[in-house]
């Protein structure tokens, strides 16, 4: 049976979003074929799945040539080598720093060296996440540590400005730079259950209130290193922790200034308590 097929040539280059999130999600071409299929591919491009296929495997091919290019995303705009609209390239760039969050936090306060990197086998195991994800996910966690611990200013800013992510994103990168170089133990049996975003939220705390850039303005030091002179006070703090009238009195100041303003005030009453 043939089939005709209209064919034209042009200099932008063509890329399916759908497509390249299934190749970023580490799907081999057959693997990629089937979702495609299960989700209508066929009946939606009149095709059969032969070129489904072909179209598949162009469009791999397209995303792995490009993706030396989205190892430095100042450099995609001005390559020459791709006609890539504006507006791909944005989510080209941010769909491929983008990470799963239950990756993060298995990988969250880990040196990020060849060490972690033999882990990637059994963290794909755990999470379901493929290895060839969890293997890009981890690089660009490396990447973008490469790049930033040196430089001096805001590390938010520093990652938008070298890899042109988006606010949120940026943060998220950030979360994980602070700690990695600060190499807090975030993998202790009594906090299993705090979610990355949990330990993100701590981070952009700590970077806020904590770092050199929060102590002394007039400093161009980088976000992720902590005002030693604050941290040496911090220890003077250590003895009241085991000081039970002190906790008794930190829970009723707490309380008092809670009272009233959040919702769930009685049970944040009722299960109070200050981890040491």
């Amino acid at each position: 049976m043939s089939m005709e097929l209209d064919v034209f040539v042009g200099n932008t280059t063509i890329m399916d979003m759908d497509v390249y999130q299934l190749w970023l999600d580490g799907l081999t071409v057959s693997d990629a074929v089937k979702v495609r299929m299960d989700e209508g591919a066929l009946l939606e491009c009149e095709a059969n799945a032969e070129v489904l296929t072909s179209d598949t495997m162009d469009q791999f091919r397209t995303f792995q040539m490009c993706e030396r290019l989205l190892h430095s995303p100042t450099k995609v705009g001005s390559q020459l080598l791709y006609q890539i609209p504006a507006q791909h390239q944005r989510i080209l760039i941010e769909r491929y720093y983008e990470f799963d969050s239950v990756f993060a936090r298995e990988v969250l306060g880990k040196k990020l060296s060849k060490g972690t990197k033999k882990d990637l086998d059994d963290i794909s195991c755990k999470t379901g996440i493929t290895l060839k994800s969890c293997r890009r996910q981890f690089d660009n966690f490396k990447r973008v540590f490469k790049v930033v611990e040196e430089l001096k200013g805001p590390l938010v800013e520093n990652i938008q400005r070298h890899f042109l992510l988006s606010d949120t994103l940026a943060r998220d990168y950030a979360a994980i730079v602070f700690f990695a170089n600060s190499r807090f133990e975030t993998g202790k049996r009594k906090l299993q259950y705090l979610s990355f975003q949990d330990f993100a939220f701590c981070a952009g705390q700590l970077i806020s209130y904590w770092t050199i850039g929060a102590v002394d303005s007039m400093m161009e030091d980088m976000d992720v290193d902590l005002e030693k002179e604050f941290l040496h006070e911090l220890k003077d703090l250590k003895v009241l922790v085991y000081d039970k009238d002190m906790l008794d009195q930190h829970k009723i100041l707490v309380c008092a200034a809670l009272r009233g303003k959040i919702k769930v005030y009685k049970l944040m009453e009722a299960n109070f308590k200050v981890s040491n």
